[in-house]
């Protein structure tokens, strides 16, 4: 599965081939991922601009084991029921957040992060692409933005909008190329609106998602292996 990144705009595209913004890969991954340099010209931030203040973060907890690469044949039988709701505790190294799921909004791609994480897919997963201003990405086994669980989710866009902590599918150029890669967003991003699958947002701890480790595997491979994931924890009610 290729590294996933958010679609340019086309006059931007001129620009990276210039040489004059980042590089070609610059964008939002399934590894499918936003870019950070994406349509200025809608209205969104920067990746720097009007940043929240981080706050003090706590000492990295002991990582996890190394997350088990599991693969699957197809993608789970619709097990979830769309008019209940669902949460998840994301349990970190750096502490927690509850994603409220959408399973209005994106029933096919909640059911899916819903099985992943009964299965444990994401139990010392890490956040691989973190970018302050911009968005903490993870769901990748691999940490490095190609991985997937062997399986496609076929996009379902809404008219819900990108504003801080909004989680989205990532995706190759393929709409329906979502697999298990999320990413949360830091600042609203109206350029992101209805090209991305939303599929919950941060109710809790987004505090914690400031605190995660910056990291591009894009422009540095080498970097150290971003902050994991410990478990999610769904609740359905």
């Amino acid at each position: 599965m290729p590294y996933r990144l958010l679609l340019l705009p086309v006059a931007l595209l001129i620009l990276v081939l210039a040489g004059l913004a980042c590089g070609e890969d610059e964008e939002i991954t399934s590894g499918g991922s936003p870019s950070p340099q994406s349509s200025p010209a809608a209205g969104s931030p920067t990746p720097t601009a009007a940043s929240p203040t981080p706050p003090p973060c706590a000492a990295s907890a002991e990582a996890p084991d190394p997350p088990k690469e599991k693969t699957y044949d197809m993608r789970p039988e619709m097990t979830i029921d769309k008019d209940k709701k669902y949460t998840a505790t994301v349990k970190t190294v750096r502490g927690d957040f509850t994603i409220e799921l959408r399973p209005d909004l994106a029933p096919e791609t909640v059911n899916s992060f819903v099985f992943l994480a009964r299965e444990g897919y994401f139990n010392g997963v890490t956040f691989h692409r973190v970018i302050p201003g911009f968005v903490a990405q993870g769901g990748d086994p691999t940490g490095t933005g190609s991985g997937g669980p062997g399986y496609n989710v076929p996009a379902e866009f809404s008219e819900a909008p990108y504003e801080r902590g909004t989680v989205g599918m990532a995706r190759s150029k393929d709409p329906d190329s979502g697999g298990s890669q999320f990413f949360i967003a830091y600042l609203p991003r109206p350029d992101l609106d209805g090209l991305y699958t939303v599929f919950g947002k941060v109710s809790e701890g987004m505090e914690v998602v400031d605190c995660l480790t910056p990291r591009d595997p894009s422009t540095n491979p080498n970097l150290p292996a971003g902050d994991a994931i410990i478990s999610v924890e769904i609740k359905e009610g």
